[in-house]
């Protein structure tokens, strides 16, 4: 009887819910969130203590969850970068109780929240190998190659491109094992990203075609898909077909756009670029008054509506006040940078044409003092222009004049003496075949 008794009073307990989980926890959070924009250390404080709490009850577990995520944020505002490394070594418990995917999505949010911070980037970088580490002890696959994939991508940002092309190619051969498609994008982006970087443009294609093809075969996020079209709109820019990069940066700037993601007004100013360099300068105001380009009011766009007002008027003085201007948004853009060195050529070569055309003889201090140039540059490209055969001329610096000679006429019948002696040849070397086959 007493056994029957104690056998029901067990199955009766097990039928009992469990002990409600620490209601304290939850009513903290609340209180930080509520406390949070006027009393921040506060916040962080109560946010601290949420942390501390021992038990491993589910609600508790995501009120950490939680707790974690503001957390981050508060320390971001605040630019405490290594509370926030330290934030990650403390919770290494925590994540030996949650899911693996939760703890990979914890660990890229306070990684996001150090890159908030400005002038992080050395710490950023010590951090990602301290988490590396930390993974492969753990053999942590699926996080480890995320928080690489992110290591890669800061090395590129320091410029340390051999280590970060390293990182990358032991990362695509173990991805794509792995068949991980999503990753693999990330990884192919950031690899042509890298290879551009080192003005490799085949391999930064064919890395960009790849991602494209795994892209292909998943669902892509509009984010990713937009900067897949933004890196195809800078590769195309850069082998100066700038029709298509202008389709590409469009297609980009759709997607930034929908998402208000900040690298829209990047696609926008790439767009006006091509726009320029396609000598379309009068497309740039119509652009930027629309409503598109409205949203997006700024010195990004004010500085290519300039340049592009500088090309509509074929103005050097122009151009290089813009550039001077506008210097952080054009010479410190690398993109915009490269291109307006190559248009800056172009609108110098058509300058010195169109002032050196009336002359058969002229001082190249007369030039210098009409263009608004040093002599020495002006110099400078008149003796490059000559070797690239832009016009017929020669450099007299004893007298420092530059002397234009009349373009050659070429007489009609020397090309049709060739045309004559090669229908010839043609005609002898049919003769010798087929009296070969008859002597055969």
């Amino acid at each position: 009887m007493a056994t029957a008794v104690v056998a029901q009073a067990s199955s009766s307990s097990s039928l009992m819910p469990p002990p409600p989980p620490s209601a304290g926890a939850e009513e903290i959070l609340a209180q930080a969130l509520e406390i949070q924009d006027a009393d921040p250390p506060r916040a962080i404080s109560l946010l601290q203590s949420v942390l501390r709490d021992s038990s491993s009850a589910a609600e508790v577990l995501r009120v950490k969850e939680q707790a974690i995520s503001v957390l981050s944020e508060l320390f971001s505002q605040q630019k405490r970068a290594e509370d926030l490394r330290s934030l990650l070594t403390e919770l290494r418990p925590f994540f030996a109780v949650i899911p693996k995917a939760k703890t990979a999505k914890i660990v890229r949010g306070v990684i996001d929240a150090v890159a908030k911070i400005p002038g992080t980037s050395t710490l950023q970088i010590s951090l990602c190998r301290e988490m590396v580490e930390w993974t492969r002890t753990e053999k942590r696959t699926f996080l480890r190659q995320r928080v690489e994939a992110r290591l890669a991508a800061l090395l590129m940002e320091v410029k340390d491109y051999s280590e970060a092309l390293a990182l990358i190619t032991k990362l695509v051969r173990e991805v794509r094992k792995l068949d991980d498609k999503l990753l693999l994008v990330d990884i192919d982006l950031l690899e042509s990203k890298l290879h551009f970087a080192l003005r490799n443009l085949p391999k930064a294609k064919a890395a960009l075609t790849a991602a494209r093809t795994a892209a292909n075969a998943i669902y892509v996020p509009p984010a990713q898909q937009g900067t897949i079209d933004l890196q195809s709109g800078i590769l195309h820019a850069e082998e100066k077909d700038y029709k298509t990069g202008f389709s590409y940066f469009y297609e980009g700037f759709e997607a930034f756009n929908a998402l208000d993601d900040p690298r829209a007004v990047f696609s926008l100013k790439y767009m006006l670029l091509c726009k320029i360099m396609t000598n379309q300068a009068d497309d740039v105001g119509s652009l930027i008054s629309s409503k598109a380009g409205l949203k997006y009011t700024g010195v990004e766009l004010d500085a290519m509506k300039a340049v592009a007002e500088a090309y509509a008027k074929r103005s050097l003085k122009d151009f290089e006040e813009a550039l001077a201007t506008y210097k952080p948004q054009l010479e410190e853009d690398p993109i915009v940078h490269r291109h307006l060195s190559s248009l800056y050529d172009t609108l110098l070569e058509q300058n010195l044409c169109r002032l050196i055309e009336p002359f058969s003889r002229v001082e190249i201090t007369h030039i210098s003092r009409l263009i608004g140039l040093p002599i020495e540059t002006v110099e400078k490209k008149l003796s490059q222009m000559i070797l690239d055969k832009k016009f017929l001329g020669t450099l007299d610096q004893g007298a420092g004049c530059l002397i234009i000679f009349d373009s050659a006429q070429t007489d009609g019948i020397y090309p049709a003496t060739l045309d004559t002696i090669s229908n010839v040849s043609k005609v002898v070397d049919s003769l010798y075949l087929k009296s070969a086959k008859i002597m055969a």
